[in-house]
């Protein structure tokens, strides 16, 4: 498989380096507009530098475009490479809009290619070992649920994270993980009240959620938190309690490009020890369900809800009204 790399920052040196790792996957081509970036991820990987994208989808034979752009851009550059007929891997979040996110899996569909989401979270060991004691009805009853992730601000690292036209911010960008999450291990979402407080390099935003199957959730996110990134999820039932806490554990030992370290270029991203680490892992999956047209762990339209329920917890945060993310399909000003 050959694939071409689009955005060669933080996440798109990550995409790098798990393709490279791959014995029959061959990164034919990169392009980003600082030409520094794409250099480097050139360097290590042996593809040709493009400047513009357009001739990169027509002449680098590329099968699979990576995009690792602003999350403003996806939709754009991910429509523009399924019309030129080539497969699709995309971080996460899948767009800003919803509307935006519903034309990418249509247009894809249309063009018959595959379109992959980077909800990396799905293909963490310790999230995966939650997900399958709850379907397995090992934790009884689910009755709450709480979810944290913090770390440092991004946008001391990439400017553009501190604006939310361009990145969603707090609740898009990083509560979207444990959104996507929950929606995957418990189902539908009834309603959400959010609260989200925000200054300069702080970010912070919490939610409830109500599911339908009557769990309630509880979900933090917060940038500028000076600790250092970490998660923590607990799952409470009528037969048991699971939790997980990356500080209590090794699961989250390497940070790479902390956005609080003095001329940091990339926001931070967390690593982990293992030989295959989860974003190895996402990816070689994708390669795989485009190799045999499987179905991926996560789909377009996973994607979609998660960043339903995010836009959700903006907009409850935002009116100080509870959302009931059904009703956001007739309300188009809030997607």
């Amino acid at each position: 498989m050959k694939v071409a790399i689009i955005g060669c920052g933080g996440l798109g040196n990550v995409h790098a380096d798990s393709y490279t790792a791959m014995p029959d996957v061959t990164v034919v081509g990169v392009c980003d507009l600082e030409e520094a970036h794409a250099r480097a991820v050139a360097n290590k990987t042996g593809a040709h530098i493009y400047a513009d994208y357009d001739q990169m989808l027509a002449e680098s034979g590329c099968d699979i475009v990576s995009i690792a752009l602003p999350s403003h851009l996806h939709a754009e550059f991910a429509i523009r490479a399924a019309r030129a007929g080539k497969h699709v891997i995309c971080e996460k979040p899948i767009a800003l809009r919803s509307e935006d996110a519903e034309r990418m899996v249509s247009e894809c569909e249309q063009h018959g290619v595959g379109l992959y989401v980077g909800h990396v979270v799905r293909f963490f060991p310790e999230y995966v070992r939650v997900k399958n004691q709850i379907a397995d009805g090992k934790l009884g009853q689910i009755g709450v649920v709480h979810a944290k992730r913090a770390g440092g601000h991004p946008g001391l690292a990439r400017s553009w994270f501190a604006n939310d036209n361009l990145s969603g911010g707090v609740v898009v960008d990083l509560m979207v993980h444990d959104l996507d999450f929950l929606s995957w291990a418990l189902g539908e979402v009834s309603s959400v009240y959010a609260f989200r407080q925000r200054s300069e390099w702080q970010d912070y935003a919490t939610a409830t959620l109500r599911f339908k199957n009557g769990t309630i959730a509880n979900v933090e996110a917060h940038w500028g938190y000076p600790g250092g990134f970490h998660t923590m999820l607990e799952v409470a039932g009528s037969s048991g309690t699971v939790r997980h806490d990356s500080r209590n554990s090794n699961s989250l030992t390497i940070r790479k490009a902390a956005s609080q370290q003095e001329g940091a270029r990339f926001a931070e991203i967390p690593q982990r020890p293992e030989t295959l680490n989860p974003y190895a892992k996402e990816l070689r999956h994708f390669i795989e369900c485009i190799r045999t047209g499987g179905q991926p762990i996560v789909t377009g339209r996973d994607a979609c809800r998660a960043l339903e329920l995010a836009l959700a917890v903006v907009e409850s945060a935002e009116t100080g009204r509870v959302v009931y993310p059904a009703a956001l399909s007739t309300k188009g000003e809030t997607k």
